[in-house]
């Protein structure tokens, strides 16, 4: 069998932030432009990389993109005090709080004070709830992401079996919903797996879609793969690697070298999962916009 297909997310995620561009000048048009305010609280260097690669992506589209820089020992009544003032500022049609936070606050109450129409992860209850039920909404960015790498991919997911490792409330139990539903890029029989599933290879080697989010490096192998599996690598781990400049590299939770002579599609690590979180964030807040302008006609 020959090599699995590249599903190139860098490439992919160009294409959908044009198809954006209309929609974006139709609003500069009305004196609006998208914008998302981020919240950026401690010196987590993960964080701190992955905000900066959000607001090159946001400049890059002529949007608005302000982050709010805040030290580790914010405390919980200032976060919230800022998100308030961040509910009123209409700048902002998007807000973002860069996780995770430091443990002395509460993370759920925290996001609870965003306005869910101001919702640009599509991960609060409203957007969620909305989700589930089929209701047009923003959508959590990852797992819509997975969807667009899919569909211009050109795989099909009516009638196939996708089996999912991992049950987050950020990319598990969203991407197993939204392959489940009735839509496009959909209408899969949908298995999720986890920490407690039994057998696991063998539940794996039934998907047809195989999508691997559970953190773990290179975890998933060759024992896990049906012959023409199509696989989504939605892990991004750090592990050393002494002879390289850097002294680590950047791999997913599928063994690439391993799998990719078995599957018939795959997402690299890195340039794969990841641009397409970024540009579905940029998605969601040109449909926040949308929805602003919509209610002020109304």
């Amino acid at each position: 069998m020959s090599p699995a297909k590249i599903i190139d997310g860098k490439l992919i995620a160009e294409k959908v932030r044009e198809s954006l561009r209309d929609r974006i000048n139709r609003l500069k048009k009305m004196g609006i432009t998208p914008g998302l305010a981020v919240i950026l609280v401690g010196d987590d260097h993960a964080s701190h990389v992955y905000v900066s690669m959000k607001e090159k992506a946001f400049h890059q589209m002529d949007l608005l993109s302000e982050t709010f820089r805040k030290p580790a020992n914010i405390s919980q009544e200032e976060m919230v005090g800022l998100i308030h003032q961040l509910n009123t500022d209409n700048r902002f049609h998007g807000i973002l709080i860069q996780l995770p936070l430091p443990k002395h606050l509460d993370e759920q109450t925290v996001l609870d004070h965003i306005d869910d129409d101001k919702d640009a992860d599509g991960l609060l209850p409203a957007s969620m709830g909305k989700m589930v039920l089929g209701m047009e909404g923003p959508l959590p960015c990852t797992p819509h992401g997975m969807l667009m790498l899919l569909k211009h991919s050109g795989i099909e997911t009516s009638g196939k079996h996708a089996v999912v490792i991992g049950r987050s409330n950020i990319v598990g139990k969203p991407i197993a919903n939204l392959l489940l539903q009735k839509r496009e890029m959909g209408d899969c029989t949908v298995t999720i797996c986890h920490s407690r599933t039994k057998n696991l290879a063998a539940i794996c080697q039934q998907a047809d879609i195989l999508i691997a989010a559970i953190g773990k490096p290179e975890f998933v192998d060759r024992n896990f793969i049906k012959k023409g599996a199509v696989v989504i690598d939605v892990g991004v781990n750090r592990v050393d690697a002494p002879n390289t400049k850097k002294g680590y590299k950047l791999v997913g939770d599928v063994n690439y070298a391993d799998v990719e002579q078995i599957a018939s599609a795959i997402t690299p690590v890195p340039g794969g999962v990841g641009p397409m979180t970024i540009t579905m964030l940029i998605y969601n807040t040109v449909y926040l916009a949308e929805q602003r302008l919509k209610t002020m006609e109304d």
